[in-house]
């Protein structure tokens, strides 16, 4: 029977969401809500295609066309997400996901495709694979909070106790506006521009009770509070943040391990810490908790001349610009950085 690719329909999107649950290697990017989350909130405009057979759907690929003054523009297998790339119930299947999406890089007039896969991806003509640059770190934990604590390695399990020994306490709901308020001066002391206060929200609308916020307190006062998502037996700590006060109380420590805790009484039983980059302290923070990095291979398609994108901050261009947005103000980080960050996704 003939496999054929064609962009996806409003009649596709139960299909598409199906298959993507059904197969072993899709996430909780790969649903085809992104596709309206990533055009309301940035402005991106979506091309997601659905490969079928008999018409049954067989394959899905969620691409993003997205643009930017200061860093050009790119089809991306799924922007502001970890995980991506073509989902595909067989190497046919593969093959005219693959086809279409370089045939709309050319009617576009792109230079790069970037795919972005937990799995080790092959070699293929005009293709290229990075797997130096970033890490993901899935680990499973059990029903048993005691076991799942002595599974913390020694020094990691000493910061949490301190932060149960201090007294933090922790909530679970939905409330992305006290998320934002920790989450926008965490990345501007990092040095990175924040999202708008209106992409939360349409993630909470979106996703509903497959998202929740969970903040931890000392006494009344919010120190840390983590935005995560839901998928299948899987919890996805995705943004997050501390305050001033939040290391001198041990609440990050606290508010991953309170993490673990809420999902397991939810029946949740894999614990996916997302992307770091190798070398930051963001990685070194997950390795301390005892999980084990995991290349996250990212595959390219680039026109004759183009190179691989290098927009990440251990990039030496952009030390002086990391430097200079510490400082600012955060009334001012929370105002400049929504336009800058809608291009680097």
């Amino acid at each position: 029977m003939t496999t054929f690719c064609a962009p996806l329909s409003a009649s596709d999107h139960e299909a598409w969401d199906a298959f993507v649950a059904a197969h072993p290697d899709g996430t909780f990017f790969h649903q085809v809500a992104w596709a309206d989350i990533i055009r309301r909130a940035f402005g991106h405009a979506p091309h997601y295609l659905v490969a079928k057979r008999a018409g049954a759907v067989v394959g899905v690929l969620p691409l993003v066309h997205q643009r930017s003054l200061l860093f050009g523009q790119s089809l991306i297998s799924v922007p502001f997400c970890v995980y991506g790339g073509p989902l595909a119930q067989d190497e046919a299947a593969l093959v005219a996901l693959t086809e279409a999406a370089e045939q709309l890089m050319q009617r576009l007039g792109l230079g790069v495709m970037e795919w972005r896969g937990r799995l080790p991806m092959a070699e293929a003509p005009g293709w290229q694979v990075r797997d130096d640059l970033y890490v993901t770190f899935r680990k499973t934990f059990t029903a048993d909070d005691d076991a799942n604590l002595k599974a913390i390695p020694r020094k990691q399990r000493a910061m949490v106790r301190k932060g149960i020994d201090r007294g933090l306490t922790s909530r679970v709901d939905r409330d992305v506006d006290g998320l934002y308020r920790i989450y926008a001066e965490s990345v501007r002391n990092l040095g990175t521009p924040v999202f708008t206060k209106r992409y939360f929200h349409i993630l909470a609308e979106v996703f509903g009770e497959a998202l929740n916020v969970l903040t931890v307190l000392e006494g009344d006062q919010p120190r840390a509070a983590v935005l995560n998502f839901i998928w299948r037996d899987e919890i996805l700590p995705y943004y997050g943040g501390g305050t001033a006060e939040a290391r001198a109380c041990y609440a990050n420590d606290f508010m991953y391990w309170e993490v673990m805790r809420h999902s397991a009484a939810q029946g949740l039983r894999l614990f996916d810490y997302g992307r770091s980059k190798v070398g930051t302290g963001a990685y070194a923070f997950k390795k301390n908790w005892g999980f084990t990095p995991e290349p996250l291979p990212y595959r390219y398609r680039l026109a004759e001349g183009a190179a691989i994108p290098d927009h990440n901050p251990l990039n030496p261009k952009y030390r002086l610009f990391i430097a200079a947005w510490r400082r600012l103000p955060l009334f001012a980080a929370n105002r400049l950085g929504p336009p800058i960050v809608r291009g680097l996704g």
